[in-house]
């Protein structure tokens, strides 16, 4: 196996990460980790590649989402179906400082990328295994999907108006949390990888629906220690610190969100409308009041262009956006002043606008080097200068429909 230079800049260049994972939350946790300069391979079977690359929307044709999600990867195609394809994924394992799983357990294990299989090939290994359930339940080898896992999570039931069905956001809320929370358990795993002399690899066991559970930080507490489940709230907060939250609608049709979370800023709220301060001067006061002042500005805002809102909010220090669409974000003096959008050459799109590396660091900053590859675009790069594989080999795993 010849010896892997990263070509790559960021916090993690040189990192070498493999991914059996397709649609969101896997790849989007080596997304993470490649935007910060890891050099990522994602693993796709020969023919369609990963599903992601036939999801949302479309441009003469072309697939626009993979375009995001795939940036900054290796893609190789590898069919597992094959003993032949096996060999293959077990050299990558191999490889790898990181490998990324989103399979089931039994087909984990039938095909030798569960723990122990991975343990046995490279001690040193971080594993990230994300499925539905968890590897240690009863329901290990039950499919699972991101919105499941929202709607485990409490978060669904916390979602929209009281007299309403539960919602879901409009995005892959349970999907793209638990990527992130992936790669930073990536992260936790490589401190300790290099402060411990006697680290024996590490298995990151995450289920879909444990992100968002966690960040709920109050529920199963009050469940516990007043037997209550806090219900639907609207645009409020179900268990709400502030007397102001919610969004409204201006005369030109703009929404805006207003909140107001401390005593202070609630009484600049009151302020603003003319309302009697004495009577919104305390926290007993403002929630007693909640429904008053929420009724005041929305008629308030009602009657006034999102412009004049906003400057009126702003002078008063109440803090206000309007909603943002994606034209809103485009056109954003802020966005634009933090360079979050970025512009990247596309092979069949020419330039394209899309998020820049998030966060943003200062001294050894990630960077955005291409656009989500064609499928099986880095078999020769990967299979060939990376691990090694010699031409002739090559061409036979071409040959018998494996790569």
């Amino acid at each position: 196996m010849e010896d892997h230079t990263s070509t790559r800049q960021g916090q993690l260049a040189g990192l070498k990460v493999v991914e059996f994972a397709h649609v969101v939350a896997g790849p989007l946790a080596g997304g993470m980790l490649a935007d910060q300069g890891a050099d990522v391979v994602h693993v796709e079977p020969p023919g369609d590649g990963d599903a992601a690359r036939a999801m949302g929307p479309r441009r003469d044709g072309v697939p626009l989402w993979f375009k995001v999600a795939g940036r900054n990867k290796r893609s190789v195609t590898l069919d597992l179906h094959h003993e032949t394809g096996r060999e293959v994924a077990r050299e990558l394992v191999a490889w790898a400082d990181v490998v990324i799983v989103t399979l089931r357990a039994g087909r984990l294990r039938a095909w030798g990328l569960d723990w122990e299989a991975v343990h046995a090939l490279n001690p040193r290994a971080i594993l990230l295994q994300i499925s539905g359930f968890g590897a240690t339940s009863s329901r290990a080898d039950a499919p699972g999907f991101g919105k499941m896992g929202e709607a485990r999570s409490g978060v669904v039931h916390l979602t929209g108006f009281p007299d309403g069905p539960p919602v879901h956001t409009g995005f892959s809320h349970g999907d793209a949390v638990t990527g992130l929370m992936g790669a930073f358990a990536v992260l936790a795993a490589l401190h300790r990888r290099n402060t411990d002399p006697d680290f024996d690899g590490e298995w990151i066991d995450l289920a879909l629906f444990e992100p968002l559970y966690r960040l709920v930080e109050w529920q199963i507490i009050a469940y516990d220690q007043l037997g209550t489940a806090p219900e639907r709230a609207g645009n409020q907060l179900a268990v709400a610190p502030a007397a102001v939250i919610n969004t409204y609608r201006s005369a030109d049709g703009d929404w805006l969100t207003v909140t107001s979370a401390t005593t202070r800023s609630v009484r600049n709220v009151v302020r603003l409308l003319g309302l009697p301060d004495a009577e919104f001067a305390t926290v007993e006061q403002q929630h007693a009041g909640r429904d008053r002042l929420d009724t005041a500005l929305r008629e308030w805002i009602a009657g006034r262009p999102s412009a004049e809102c906003l400057a009126e909010f702003e002078r008063a220090e109440v803090v206000a956006s309007r909603v943002f669409t994606a034209a809103d974000i485009a056109a954003d003096p802020v966005y634009a002043e933090r360079e979050d959008i970025i512009t990247v050459d596309d092979p069949d799109l020419g330039p394209v606008r899309m998020q820049a590396v998030i966060p943003h660091f200062r001294q050894a900053p990630g960077a955005v080097w291409r656009t989500g590859p064609a499928l099986g675009e880095d078999n020769a790069v990967v299979y060939g200068q990376w691990l090694g594989i010699d031409d002739k080999r090559l061409a036979k795993l071409e040959d018998d429909g494996v790569i």
